[in-house]
Order: C-alpha cells, then structure tokens, then sequence
C-alpha cells in the first residue's frame, strides 16, 4: 500500500521534511517547486509509513486504497507525475531508496548575534511563515500586526468554506500567536493609526506581507453596473470579511451567474452557489451567505472563458471536484468546434481532459435556466459589454453573425448576449500601493531584492505583495524564507537601522491611536465565542461578521476576567 497526496494539498512541504526514504516532489530545492499544482507522492518508492500523513497540516495525505470517495482519481494523479520523469538512481552501497543530497546550511549567525525585534504586518499565510521563520531560527521577538480585529487573513477570508482542511493550516499559525516572544496588534492599520516610519522606529525590522487586496478589472462598458462585482468581494460576502455588508449580494432574483475566468477562485464561486446549502451549513460559511443561498433562484454558473480547455487557469485538483458536487452537472457549451476537439485531443495529464465525463451540448442562452442545477464551461468567448440583465460576449457563433441584431460582423466570430442577473470578474487579484512604500503599478508589488524594499533599509516584504498574486498557500514558506534570510543577512552585516523606541513606547503608541486593539487573549475569546454560537447553531463555528461584534467579542474576554 502507499500513500497519496489529494485536493486540498498545500504545497507547504512539511511532508517532504519527513519523508524518510525522498519519495515526495518536487521538493523546495528542485526547479518545479512552486510550479506545479500540488505535492506528489511516487507509488514505487513509498514505504507506506505514514509519516507524511502525519506531518501534513491540511489532512490531504491518506492511504492509496483508502481514499474517500471522489478522491480515487488521485491515486493516478500521483503516479502520473512519474511516468516520464527520469528514475533517480539509488547510491551504490547502503539500505536507503534515494541519494540525498549534502545537508546545506545557508544561514550562519554568529555565537554573539542578538536579540532582533521585527514587526510583520499581516497575518495571512506569508505573515506567520515568516513569523514562523524568525521564531523558530532565531531569538528574535515578533510583533504581529493587522489592520482587522481578527487575525488569519486569507485562510480566514480567502479560502473557500466547503474546503475546511484547507483551513487548518491557521491552527499551525495559531500556536504562534501566543509564543512568549510575540505579541499582538491586532485592529491597528499602518498608514492609519501608525506612520511606517513609527513602526521601524520602534523595531529592527518590519515585514510587510499584506498580500493583494485588489483585483483586476475588465475594462469593458458597463462594469461598474449593479450586478458586477468582483469575485473578490463575493468570496469576502460568504467568508463573513466584516468590509462586505450581508446585503451586498442579492442572490434571489436571478437564475443564471456569469463569472468571466476560470482560475481556483472563479471554481470557488460557481461551486458555492450551485452546492446544497445543507452542506454547506455544515461549514463556517458566514450565516447571511448561508441564508442568501438557500432562498437563491441560482439553477446555472457561466465560467466565460477568453482561450480554450487546453489553457484552463484552475488546477487539476479544482476541477476533479466541481466534477464530483452532488446532484450538480457539468456541462461544456459546443458553440465552438475548437472546444470539443480540444477536449478530445488532450493527453492524460492535461486539465482539459478531466471534461470529457462533462456533458457536451450547444447552449440555447435564449432559453431560461432550467430546473437542475448545472455549471457550464463556456470557452472561447470573451466579454465585450455588460448590459441590463446580460453580458455580451465576441466568439458567440462561427458564423459571423451578431445573434441579436442579426447583422453579420465579417470577423468570423460574432457576439452574443448571456442573460444573467449577477456578473463576477474573476480574472486576478492584484496588489495596493502600501503606505509610504514604493510601489510599482504594472505589477501591483513593492520593488525589492531578496524581499528587501528598494531605497528602505529595514524594510522587506513576503508573499503576494512581493511575487504578485501567485501561488497557493504552501508557497509562502518558501517565500518567507528568502525574505528572512535576507534580513539575517542584513543584520549579522550591520545594515538594519538601529531602532529608536523600545517595545513598550509601541504598545503605548498603538493602544493610544486605534482605540480597539486586540491582543491573544482577546484573539481566543473571539474563537470562543464564535464557536460557542457554532455549538448553538449546530455548526463547526458561526462567524462574527462585523468590526463591532469582532471587538466586543474580544473585550467580552477582559469583562469576564474582571
């Protein structure tokens, strides 16, 4: 029997650091690490001992033979990436599968190196890798800091709540932020209650990892009508984000969703508006959602494509599951002869082979959503306009014909109008400018070398707002290790401004200027309460989802010690 690695893998590699026989790739030394979709496991060189499955953070490691149902696929899919990968040769003398390579040691501090004091700010994945980083290599003291009450970024606000193992990976985070070397700031916004230059004049260092809060647009006509929104801000809606009101989506009076691109997260949202809400009630799904979706008229998802199947932007792992959701049918719009032969021509690694169990039909748009629920892939068909009711898409018809007007466009690829109440751009997050950072607006990050900003001694940055909206969650790891070796490096040189306050001149500074700051004792009480109304609700956990509510939740904790 051997092991296999499925959908909800992380890529954070803590299974590779156990593995005892090198039986897991790629690993973080090898050129494809951060590229592929996922960790696999090699069925020829698997032990089947289980310490992968063990070390895993986000349970996506089970036994081949005792995959769950819907996971069977993954079986091959792990097998798979061997097949034409050259064999690794195993050294000549000694009762092991695989030659490891030289231990490397890539940081070396000196006996006398002392104590730092560095503030991160965000604590999404990059954030607590790179915290992570720094209390576990290092002496260094760790001040946490978040513009929102709550601490968990995008595992908390990001990741899809029918994908719960995926969000245990914060309770890896979580056991650092009651370490005796951090302390917490949470409710306090760099740029707002504090300068950057007061928050480096109180540390050595400060890591930025404030990931990309903004998306890309269309840039077509009717974009900013009611019924577009971001996908961004649907995933905040249904995650409880306490910047999205409950009111802000209105799912009752629509039958049909477009939502243009067809990356992890446009996936995301077609799953959770045509998913039974009774399973979805089983997850910390936030209760307005939860409510909104079971009064939905939604029947029908739209996944607009620009290219064909052969450039789907999701992952493997994302599309076997659509493919898997109960009593929902994927289907494929053949209004294209280039889709279905793409379809067809796909080798078995390819993504676009996963649609060939869709169903293959020419969509009539004309006629209203019907009464089963159903996600349709519709490639090759760029959104032109964004109407009253509809979005018009080019690559309507291979004939050339605008199939409203009826007048032939002479391009060989006409338009055509999709009815649908609510339209979602899913085609990219994108970064901010950070306050009093430079920043580069072509690709939405802060300039740096290594993760060191560009022109701020002290300064660095981690994660999206470094590399650009790229990479799952696992990829932060790698991600914060640069940026921290770059920073020790910095410091055992001598190049880190010496700081000009001490820890508690900042703890005066943030408590005097937000008002509202939550610490961990405050952050605990939040989970408390937001699981004992879990509890009541029969639920895993029940949301809090306004700043308000987050806050109370907090000091109800300093109430109660009182």
């Amino acid at each position: 029997m051997t092991y296999a690695i499925t959908q909800t893998c992380c890529n954070d590699a803590t299974c590779v650091a156990v593995c005892p026989v090198n039986c897991i790739h790629p690993t973080p030394e090898e050129p494809d690490f951060g590229r592929t979709e996922m960790l696999y496991i090699d069925p020829k060189s698997c032990i089947d001992c289980g310490a992968c499955a063990d070390a895993c953070p986000v349970d996506a490691i089970f036994p081949a033979d005792a995959l769950r149902p819907g996971q069977e696929a993954y079986a091959a899919v792990n097998a798979a990436f061997y097949e034409d990968r050259a064999p690794r040769e195993a050294p000549a003398e000694g009762p092991v599968f695989h030659a490891w390579g030289a231990p490397s040691f890539e940081r070396s501090l000196p006996s006398d190196f002392g104590r730092l004091r560095v503030a991160v700010v965000g604590t999404g994945p990059a954030g607590m890798y790179a915290a992570e980083d720094l209390l576990l290599h290092t002496d260094a003291e760790v001040t946490l800091v978040d513009r929102l009450p709550v601490a968990g970024g995008l595992v908390r606000y990001g990741v899809a709540p029918d994908h719960p193992a995926t969000k245990r990976i914060g309770d890896t985070f979580a056991r650092f932020h009651t370490h005796p070397r951090v302390r917490m700031y949470l409710g306090v916004e760099v740029g707002t209650h504090v300068t950057a230059e007061e928050l480096a004049a109180h540390h050595d260092a400060v890591v930025y990892a404030v990931g990309a809060a903004g998306d890309r647009r269309l840039g077509i006509p009717g974009e900013e009508r009611t019924g577009s929104l971001s996908a961004t801000e649907f995933v905040a809606w249904y995650n409880a984000h306490p910047e999205v009101a409950p009111e802000a989506i209105d799912l009752s009076g629509t039958e049909r969703v477009v939502v243009v691109g067809t990356g992890n997260v446009a996936l995301d949202v077609a799953r959770i508006l045509v998913a039974d809400p009774e399973a979805l009630a089983a997850t910390d799904i936030a209760d307005h959602a939860l409510a909104a979706l079971r009064a939905s008229a939604v029947r029908e998802v739209v996944l607009l494509a620009r290219r064909g199947p052969e450039d789907l932007a999701c992952t493997a792992p994302e599309l076997l599951a659509l493919g898997q959701l109960p009593g929902v049918r994927l289907v494929v719009d053949d209004h294209d002869p280039r889709v279905w032969a793409a379809v067809e021509a796909a080798g078995p690694r390819d993504k676009a082979a996963l649609l060939r169990g869709a169903l293959r039909e020419r969509v009539d748009w004309a006629a209203p959503a019907g009464a089963e629920r159903r996600v349709v892939f519709r490639f090759h068909s760029a959104p032109e306009e964004i109407l009253d009711g509809a979005v018009r898409v080019t690559g309507g018809t291979d004939t050339g014909t605008d199939t409203d007007t009826g007048s032939g466009s002479g391009s060989g690829s006409g338009s055509e109008a999709i009815p649908a109440g609510l339209v979602l751009r899913a085609v990219g997050y994108r970064g901010l400018p950070v306050a009093d950072l430079p920043f580069d607006g072509a690709t939405g990050t802060v300039p740096h070398t290594g993760g060191r900003v560009e022109g701020r001694p002290g300064t660095y940055v981690v994660g999206w707002i470094k590399r650009g909206p790229s990479g799952g969650i696992g990829a932060n790891r790698t991600c914060a290790a640069e940026t921290v070796s770059t920073l020790l490096k910095d410091a055992v040189a001598g190049a880190l401004p010496a700081p000009t306050g001490t820890a508690r001149g900042f703890d005066r500074l943030a408590r005097r200027r937000a008002g509202h700051v939550v610490d961990a004792r405050g952050l605990a009480a939040i989970e408390r309460a937001e699981r004992a109304r879990g509890e009541e609700a029969g639920r895993p956990r029940v949301k809090l989802g306004t700043l308000p509510e987050l806050v109370a939740a907090a000091r109800g904790r300093r109430r109660a010690a009182r």
